[in-house]
């Protein structure tokens, strides 16, 4: 058992924190101010790979693992949590064409996914079908050698500037067995895109609705079979629950460093911060936090690459706590900065704003503990989850 990096993992970790402290850092706070989706940079990323981290290498990928590409995202987002959980959402969309569509599909799309020419958003949520996503009712209906979709997505994240939706649809039966999955051309006739919803937070990426309306799309873009689809959304999101943990990780780590150095400038009662005994514990905890909830994240995405059969609920438990403290953190390094915290001159707000969301998407923290409890009374499977 070695948790150190290896000397590839150390070059990732490198190449990330250098282009989010040049690339995304020093623009995130106007990107969130002009809610301006910086498409250009999002193509800078491509040409580092960072559009296609976990994607095959024969798609123009980096083919890595999911702990790598964790550490990865978790630089990314210390520089914008916001543009670096949207590159999450392309990777997730890439991935899948590559991982469930046929060899011509993949080669249609994923390629120019891969450098950015093409961006991809993931359409499941519906207005009625959140945590309950196998209650959904978009249909799709085949009709000789195309499908025809009808009905409506919801919190669809780059909706209206993306290339290429995959999108969740019914083909048969209610319930989960019943899901199909598809990808559709974003510009798609009969494809209507709601107003630019006006966010909390993750300013730096547009959220729509998503209507369609009669849209046809060949046969051929059907993901796998028919009735995989919901089997397949559940795959994608055991990693987005990785890559949205290890977001929150980084920009948690992001708000530590920050208040460590607030700390040690500012001074009251003649004294730098950093001398109180209060600072010094809340700093501690702080940092004891952040600890647990990456090395969490790290073990999920290890038992992710390795087709552990818990995987699953381990994703599950990392995406919940990481999530947590990380928030946890954020906000006690803005209590730290006090008055100045609560000014957006400072990006403590922003992180907090930010990571607000992360306990909701993916899945909702509250179903992540549905997934743990169910997995862990199931017979003797308590003693594997040790």
């Amino acid at each position: 058992m070695d948790f150190a990096l290896n000397q590839d993992q150390i070059a990732f970790q490198d190449s990330a924190r250098d282009f989010a402290a040049s690339e995304l850092a020093p623009h995130a706070a106007r990107w969130d101010e002009e809610e301006h989706f910086p498409v250009d940079v999002i193509r800078r990323a491509g040409e580092m790979g960072f559009l296609g981290l976990y994607t095959p290498e024969r798609f123009g990928g980096l083919g890595l693992s999911r702990l790598d590409s964790a550490i990865v995202f978790e630089e990314l987002a210390a520089g914008c949590t916001s543009t670096a959980a949207y590159l999450t959402i392309h990777n997730m969309v890439s991935w899948m064409i590559a991982a469930f569509g046929s060899e011509a599909l993949a080669e249609q799309w994923v390629p120019r996914m891969t450098t950015g020419e093409h961006l991809g958003s993931y359409c499941l949520t519906e207005p009625g079908a959140g945590s309950d996503a196998a209650s959904l009712t978009t249909r799709a209906e085949r009709k000789g050698e195309v499908y025809v979709l009808n009905g409506g997505k919801m919190f669809i994240s780059g909706a209206g500037s993306t290339q290429v939706l995959v999108v969740m649809a019914r083909t048969g039966s209610p319930g989960a067995k019943g899901v199909s999955a598809f990808v559709v051309p974003a510009d798609a006739a009969g494809i209507r895109y709601g107003k630019k919803e006006k966010k909390m937070g993750w300013n730096s990426q547009p959220t729509r609705a998503v209507t369609f309306d009669n849209v046809e799309i060949p046969a051929s873009h059907l993901l796998g079979a028919e009735g995989q689809g919901f089997a397949f959304a559940m795959k994608g999101l055991d990693g987005g629950r990785i890559n949205i943990a290890t977001c929150a990780v980084g920009t948690a780590q992001a708000a530590l460093e920050a208040a460590s150095r607030y700390v040690q400038e500012r001074k009251q009662f003649g004294q730098p911060l950093s001398e109180l005994q209060t600072v010094q514990f809340r700093l501690a905890d702080m940092l004891t936090e952040l600890v647990a909830a990456r090395q969490m994240v790290r073990l999920a995405a290890w038992k992710l690459d390795n087709a552990s059969p818990d995987a699953s609920a381990y994703c599950a438990m990392a995406k919940r706590i990481a999530t947590d403290l990380s928030f946890n953190v954020a906000n006690n390094a803005l209590q730290l900065f006090g008055g100045y915290g609560y000014l957006k001159d400072f990006p403590l707000e922003r992180h907090l704003r930010d990571l607000r969301v992360h306990q909701i998407l993916e899945g909702t923290n509250e179903v992540m503990r549905l997934i743990v409890a169910r997995k862990m009374l199931q017979e003797g499977a308590l003693e594997t989850l040790r």
